[in-house]
């Protein structure tokens, strides 16, 4: 790596508030930003420098996405644990976790499914993929959004060591001992199931599930540690009840309403709306052997998801970005924004997949925005997306991905 990259002649979106701006430059040493010269007037430089001139393209923050599943590697995600190994699930994710990198997310939070081993794979430098953030195993009720058993079977508990297997507890004790257990697997974040689910085969999508009482203890168990809960939750009801356990981010909320989301406002929670997933299984979840129940809620939320954003949008909440793509359909996740623009401005929807998911991951002094000390996460896209979001969808766009200042991708003529 040369001692300075200097980024010339770019349309610059820093996503930090200032209006973008024509044939600014950003100055790259190591792995941190170390000037944006918003002028385009770059003084005199000491040592070994590399210039890329981006002269008709857009620079801007490396993309976030605060809720994926590295270890869904099949479309069925229901059935996945029967038909495939830990190793092969643990070789599938880390497919997955390089396809979100060269598709450039440069951060992403995995909300259920991946322990810290694969965090630590990409921080080592072992395998490329974005910063990952793990919430481990998901903590479920008995017959909740997290339990793997179909309707018909009378066994214990699925457990298993790798995958989208959730730890069954009931009652607070129990909770707080299984949050206690992610917590010493050193995981990033807790995740909780506050209502039915999708893609669970024994529940439905409208329901609350963890009471009040048993979502805080395991609140109380993560900020004991300095972490957060996030929480699965569709309806109104279920989101009331995670925010009154202490909750910091809400998943999903399709089925949210106009009170729901005055809720979540006051709360000072974020919401992170996953509209891709809903579009894609409606559209493909039957060549992957997705029931016809599974297949109902999923239109269920798929119908209620513009509703429900634009009842947080007009609320005034905190809105971050998500896909919860499954398998082969994470391919689909720039797709996410250009859904997203149906309610929200363009730049408000770059901000939320980079400077608001920052927020929630607790991050903003690190990533989300192109200033001076964050890392260099950058992106230079052919186009702007701030005309058009769909330029995401075509990886030719994507012209160079960079994240703490090393190119994982560079396409430039």
């Amino acid at each position: 790596m040369p001692g300075l990259r200097v980024l010339t002649n770019a349309f610059l979106i820093d996503c930090a508030g200032k209006e973008p701006v024509e044939g600014a430059a950003v100055v790259v040493e190591g792995e941190r930003i170390k000037d944006v010269i918003r002028s385009g007037r770059v003084g005199p430089l000491k040592g070994t420098v590399e210039t890329l001139n981006l002269k008709g393209h857009t620079l801007m923050p490396g993309l976030t996405d605060a809720h994926v599943h590295v270890c869904a590697v099949e479309g069925n995600i229901a059935e996945q644990h029967r038909y495939n190994p830990p190793s092969l699930i643990a070789a599938k994710a880390l497919r997955r976790i390089e396809q979100a990198l060269m598709q450039g997310f440069t951060t992403v939070r995995d909300a259920g499914g991946a322990d810290y081993g694969f965090r630590e794979a990409v921080a080592s430098g072992l395998y490329p993929g974005p910063r990952l953030l793990v919430s481990g195993r998901v903590l479920s009720q008995t017959g909740g959004h997290g339990d793997k058993r179909r309707r018909s079977e009378w066994i214990e508990p699925v457990e298993c060591g790798l995958g989208m297997v959730g730890v069954i507890a009931d009652g607070p004790d129990e909770v707080r001992k299984a949050a206690r257990e992610q917590l010493r697997r050193d995981v990033d974040q807790i995740k909780l199931m506050a209502s039915g689910g999708a893609m669970s085969p024994a529940d439905e999508l409208d329901t609350t599930q963890y009471t009040v009482e048993e979502m805080r203890v395991a609140v109380e168990e993560a900020r004991a540690v300095g972490k957060y809960a996030l929480a699965h939750a569709y309806s109104a009801r279920a989101v009331r009840n995670a925010l009154a356990a202490g909750v910091r981010s809400i998943e999903h909320g399709n089925l949210l309403d106009e009170a729901g989301a005055k809720e979540i406002k006051k709360a000072g929670a974020y919401l992170v709306p996953t509209m891709i997933t809903y579009e894609a299984i409606w559209r493909e979840g039957k060549a992957y052997g997705i029931t016809d129940h599974q297949l109902q809620k999923i239109n269920l939320a798929r119908e209620r998801s513009v509703e429900g954003l634009t009842h947080a949008y007009r609320a005034g909440c905190k809105i971050g970005s998500g896909s919860d793509l499954l398998g082969d359909m994470q391919a689909q996740r720039p797709v996410e924004l250009e859904l997203k623009g149906q309610v929200m401005k363009p730049m408000e929807v770059l901000c939320s997949a980079t400077r608001v998911n920052a927020e929630i991951f607790r991050m903003e002094d690190r990533i989300g925005t192109v200033e001076p000390g964050k890392f260099a996460d950058l992106l230079v896209m052919r186009g702007n997306p701030l005309k058009d979001l769909r330029l995401f969808q075509n990886p030719d766009n994507l012209r160079l991905i960079m994240k703490g200042g090393v190119i994982y991708k560079q396409a430039l003529a």
